[in-house]
């Protein structure tokens, strides 16, 4: 996990809770407000599309979150990467 950012290491060690989108590694600010404009306001509401797209076959998910609000694939990564952990520890 040393290739981790705190952030995803803070998202990932418990469950998810109410958290809002931004606690998730490569949703920061900007991106979490248009994805709140769209309706994704909460981490498991995120979490929901990530699991319809495929949780196994993350390009659908990466894809999906450049397209809906612009995210480079740095970010659309990192977030991918957040919420499959989070699913292994979790699901």
């Amino acid at each position: 996990m040393s290739n981790t950012s705190q952030k995803h290491r803070d998202f990932v060690c418990e469950p998810m809770g109410d958290k809002p989108v931004t606690t998730l590694a490569g949703i920061g600010e900007v991106l979490g407000a248009k994805l709140e404009e769209l309706g994704f306001d909460k981490a498991y509401v995120l979490l929901g599309q990530f699991l319809i797209l495929k949780k196994d076959d993350d390009d659908l998910f990466k894809e999906w979150l450049k397209e809906c609000c612009g995210a480079n694939a740095r970010q659309a990564d990192l977030c991918s990467t957040c919420l499959k952990e989070w699913c292994s520890s979790f699901l």
